[in-house]
């Protein structure tokens, strides 16, 4: 008997079933490199239109983590996109190399006394710490997938880069914008430095709560000077030996509480309060004040010679405590504006380690932290602890080392942002804001936040170019001797600071503007970190030819709103007075799957490098652009599982594609549109479709909607519609059949258009599919042009006809499948249906041929319409066993098998082609 299955056209494509991406990716981006592909890309698009995504610079320690592999797959999503749309899309990355991190790695890793250490050979070890880590992360970002220039990045410990951001201090300084001063700030005494609001984190933090009386010295005619006491509330006791003032209200009524032999002053609401939690009992109001009436009052430090005069403070409030606040103006930024305003002084008897020094006599050399159990137990011997006990509050903490900060005045350098504030809100209105919410958050920083704390007293980054007279201390900063350092810097990079003599650092003839004493010293305290990254829209935009200012999008975490958008925009306003970027696009953070913060402690964090060894790259990258990642994102094994099985569907998908495109060659065989059937037009009319909204939605970087749209058209469309019927055709008719060429011609369409839209988010996967599309002409998919909607292929009227016709197709499959559950069939073709339609559904399916192909079934009965198909139903369906025999080669069952001689088991379809086709099958025999 002849075997029948080799006259079908069943699919044929040596591309692989299994993706086995693991394997496969590297040797795929091997091949890359090879052909340079960055550079290649690079050239077709030269000369288009700019489209300027600018990286900011992740740090330069330790490996990536699944928050930079979201960050960094989300921009090379709009990278790629934007290429194919024929954008000019370069992407330079970029890295973060100074700051505490590194400091402390060298210090720990390295068993490195830093201050005994020479600095320029400290620096280097930073040098070469970060710039292994820059290696590391490059060959882990490429291993994503993610396309850039990735010979020649950004650092922003390069000599060029160095010295344009001396260039954007000194614009600043010429500007009016940095200044030198005394204020209180937050201080890490595990970094030993000062920080910024952005490098400050809350956590949770279990405090002392203590209630300590301050005796009244001067009454001034209204309090008694016996036995009267102030009463404050602090959670820092360690501060009580900073103590100046006391603050009140001016508008408060304040109650002077008789408690056996003592008084009491206290804001009059909170008395109550105040009792219950001191646990005394028996007490009664005596006098009650308005706050400005006691102005004059003078109280002495309970164990300290020294007075505590009471002031005035609209920060004074109710929410807690006794409505008057202990105020020491060394460590606090309230108590530090209070000091100035009523020159109360300041004083900061704390050392950079946190350490008590002699100004606080009696607690020298302890260390803060320990100092709240010694002050609160020196208040107790005196008799002024009035209460003491422990509340669990948010705290701030130094967002490296994890541990709390204090507020400590010291004398900094500042950015004065109320010299451009205004500018920068306005500019903030004219940018894009992704999420729209962006522009409130950032807004809001913006208005309330205090100068910029600039410098940082450490030794890895780059230094403050500025020099000090020797004779008057002034600061000495000008346009020449910033040009002069920038120069150096250039040249041989900041080090240069640390290893030469001030005579070296600047030009000849520098006099002090103060005293023209020809005798400097030179500024030993570093740059913040942030003025470093967020100079890099000068530093690399300003500066490299294959970019531009400003740029089109910055994109990175919501946390970056008070850190790299912050500092950018600031540096940026304060010396062009306009916004790096034209839009902000901001993600959320990675959780895991039960949407919690991942930590090595709950076991719960997922490495993008253990991803890609077991799924491959394309599989992470799909979870990235099956996210709304404008929210937090959870990730975690079985959410991976769930986007690999999504990824099998599209790998089927393109391989069914390519395997029914077998020696079709598309310049030769495609069928023009008009000389389509029904059907194939209709599905190039919903392939046009899915080209807009997935335009749209990467317009909108809306990546998650690709996701859907094109997910959706594989495996419902396409897989539950249009392939499963086109099936028959394309096995069983001719090869040369213009029914079938019509239906590759609509497969060949979708591959090209499909493995291009996908392309962004698997590339790899995409470049693959690409190597095996017949008649393509680009080496790379990279190198062609997104598809774009071809009105042409756009029929509304028939895409109508057709969208109706699969609700009734619906009705069909649905009972079908209720007789296959009642084993009236097995397989569908094993199914006669009579079809009892409405007067409309029967104008519809009496003007499609070949209902039985569509239903893929074996026959198809139509009745004339009838008035007794309910009003909520198209058609009546009732279905049948087929009559006849099983063909050998279509698998139809038809009464015409076994009619034909040459042929016996064959039906009256497949045995003329077979005997026209393939002769060689021979005759049948019985």
């Amino acid at each position: 008997m002849p075997d029948y299955s080799k006259t079908l056209n069943l699919p044929k494509t040596d591309f692989p079933m299994r993706g086995n991406l693991p394997n496969r990716e590297p040797e795929m981006q091997k091949w890359w490199d090879e052909i340079d592909i960055y550079g290649q890309v690079q050239q077709k698009r030269k000369g288009q239109p700019r489209f300027i995504l600018h990286d900011g610079p992740p740090y330069a320690n330790g490996n990536i983590h699944i928050g930079h592999a979201l960050n960094k797959t989300l921009k090379d999503f709009i990278v790629r996109y934007k290429s194919l749309k024929g954008f000019d899309a370069p992407y330079v990355p970029g890295w973060d190399t100074h700051g505490l991190p590194i400091e402390h790695a060298i210090v720990t890793k390295k068993k490195v006394d830093r201050k005994n250490v020479d600095p320029v050979q400290f620096r280097e070890m930073c040098k070469e710490y970060a710039l292994s880590f820059i290696e590391s992360q490059i060959e882990q970002f490429k291993r994503l997938g993610v396309r850039g220039d990735w010979n020649h990045p950004y650092i922003t410990l390069k000599p060029q880069y160095e010295a344009e951001q001396i260039r954007v201090f000194g614009e600043m300084v010429k500007r009016g914008h940095i200044y030198r001063g005394m204020k209180s700030v937050y201080w890490s005494p595990s970094s030993e430095t000062a920080l910024a609001e952005a490098e400050i984190e809350y956590y949770d933090k279990r405090s002392p709560s203590i209630y300590v009386t301050f005796p009244v010295k001067d009454g001034n005619g209204l309090l008694p000077e016996n036995n009267t006491y102030v009463v404050i509330w602090t959670t820092t006791p360690w501060t009580i030996p900073a103590n100046l003032a006391i603050a009140l209200n001016e508008d408060f009524d304040y109650s002077l509480v008789q408690t056996g032999e003592r008084q009491l002053l206290m804001a009059a609401e909170l008395v109550d309060q105040v009792m219950k939690t001191a646990e005394i009992e028996e007490y009664k109001t005596v006098a009650t004040f308005k706050g400005k009436e006691l102005q004059g009052v003078v109280c002495s430090h309970p164990f300290y010679d020294r007075e505590s005069p009471i002031v005035f403070g609209d920060h004074v409030n109710l929410d807690a405590g006794t409505g008057c606040v202990h105020t020491a103006p060394g460590h606090g930024e309230e108590d530090f504006l209070l000091g100035q305003k009523y020159d109360l002084g300041v004083l900061c008897p704390v050392d950079g380690k946190g350490v008590f020094t002699a100004q606080a006599p009696g607690f020298e050399g302890i260390f803060y932290e320990d100092g709240n159990k010694v002050v609160t137990q020196k208040l107790e011997e005196v008799g002024c602890l009035l209460k003491l006990t422990f509340i669990s509050h948010q705290y701030p903490h130094d967002w490296r080392t994890k541990k709390p900060v204090i507020y400590r005045a010291t004398e900094q350098w500042f950015a004065s942002i109320d010299g451009f504030r205004q500018e920068m809100l306005e500019e903030i209105k004219k940018v894009k804001w992704t999420p729209s919410w962006g522009e409130v958050r950032l807004h809001n920083m913006i208005a309330e936040r205090g100068d910029w704390c600039i410098s940082r007293q450490r030794v890895w980054g780059v230094p403050l170019p500025i020099f000090y007279c020797e004779e008057c201390s002034t600061p000495h900063i000008t346009d020449e001797t910033i040009e002069y350092i920038a120069d150096l810097f250039a040249k041989e990079g900041s080090s240069v600071w640390y290893a030469r003599e001030v005579k070296e650092l600047m030009p000849e003839g520098q006099r002090c503007s103060n005293c023209s004493s020809e005798r400097f010293r030179k500024e030993t305290d570093i740059m913040d970190v942030w003025f470093d990254s967020g100079s890099s829209h000068a530093a690399v935009l300003g500066q490299r030819e294959d970019l531009r200012w400003p740029a089109d999008m910055y994109l990175e975490g919501s946390d970056q709103y008070r850190g790299w958008f912050n500092s950018s925009l600031s540096t940026a306003v304060a010396t062009r007075g306009q916004a790096p970027y034209k839009e902000v696009l901001s993600h959320g953070f990675t959780l895991d799957g039960e949407g919690r913060k991942m930590s090595k402690s709950l076991g719960n964090v997922i490495d993008p490098a253990k991803v890609v060894k077991m799924y491959g790259a394309d599989i992470l990258r799909l979870w990235v652009a099956s996210v709304d990642y404008q929210s937090d994102v959870r990730v975690s094994d079985a959410i991976l599982k769930q986007i690999a099985e999504v990824y099998r569907k599209l790998r089927n998908t393109f391989r069914f594609l390519l395997g029914n495109l077998n020696g079709f060659d598309p310049d030769k065989d495609r069928v023009a549109f008009n000389e389509m059937s029904e059907l194939d037009r209709y599905a190039l009319t919903k392939l046009q479709r899915l080209i807009g909204r997935v335009t749209r939605a990467y317009d909108k970087y809306e990546f998650h909607q690709v996701y859907t749209s094109v997910h959706q058209f594989c495996t419902v469309f396409l897989s539950q519609f249009y392939l499963d019927v086109l099936k028959d055709r394309l096995y069983v008719l001719p090869v040369a059949s213009p029914v079938r060429r019509s239906a590759q011609s609509v497969l060949y369409e979708m591959l090209v258009s499909l493995v291009k839209m996908v392309s962004p988010l698997i590339p790899h996967t995409a470049e693959e599919v690409w190597r095996h599309t017949p008649g393509v002409k680009d080496v790379s998919v990279q190198l062609t042009l997104f598809p774009e909607v071809n009105e042409e292929f756009l029929d509304q009227q028939l895409e109508n006809k057709w969208d109706e016709m699969l609700l009734v197709r619906d009705e069909v499959l649905k009972a079908l499948e209720d007789a296959r559950a009642a084993k009236v069939i097995g397989n569908s073709l094993g199914a006669s249906v009579e079809l009892t339609p409405n007067e409309k559904t029967y104008q519809l399916l009496s003007q499609i041929d070949e209902l039985d192909q569509l239903f893929i079934v074996s026959h198809v009965h139509l009745n004339p319409p009838a008035n007794e198909v309910p009003a909520d139903k198209k058609v009546l369906v009732e279905v049948n066993v087929a009559e006849g025999e099983k063909c050998e080669r279509c698998w139809v069952i038809s009464p015409s098998v076994g009619k034909q001689e040459d042929h016996p088991t064959l039906c009256d379809r497949c045995a003329p082609i077979v005997r026209e086709h393939y002769p060689e099958a021979g005759v049948g025999t019985v």
